[in-house]
């Protein structure tokens, strides 16, 4: 099993700065591409930043320019810096991450796994 766990959400001012971080623990074998999504109330769930494992990036348009998604693979942890932060940013922040399950010596199946959440607020 794989367990994904989240920390960093909090209240923040308009124009702030929130780092999340989320660090992936479990039977890993390795960890294709990890991202995160979030879902403001009574919106569907979307796709803020995605890495892969070579570092390459994307970010939806929203968050150009302000966010900035990394990871370090030695530590199985992506993590996302917030800046400029807006009142639209407001949401709960889930991290994804597809994971060859296994061990140093035996690579299983993949699976998506996701945390438990993190809360974001932005507001004066």
């Amino acid at each position: 099993q794989v367990q994904l766990v989240e920390s960093g959400g909090g209240l923040v001012q308009p124009g702030g700065s929130l780092r999340l971080s989320c660090a992936a623990s479990g039977s890993i074998f390795s960890i294709n591409d990890m991202g995160w999504y979030r879902q403001a109330p009574g919106k569907q769930r979307e796709l803020v930043a995605v890495i892969t494992s070579g570092g390459s990036t994307k970010y939806v348009d929203s968050v150009k320019g302000r966010f900035t998604i990394s990871r370090d693979n030695a530590k199985n942890t992506v993590y996302l810096q917030m800046n400029s932060l807006k009142p639209e940013d407001t949401a709960v922040y889930y991290c994804n991450a597809y994971v060859i399950g296994g061990s140093k010596w035996y690579r299983g199946q993949g699976s998506d796994y996701w945390g438990q959440g993190t809360q974001v607020t932005v507001s004066s």
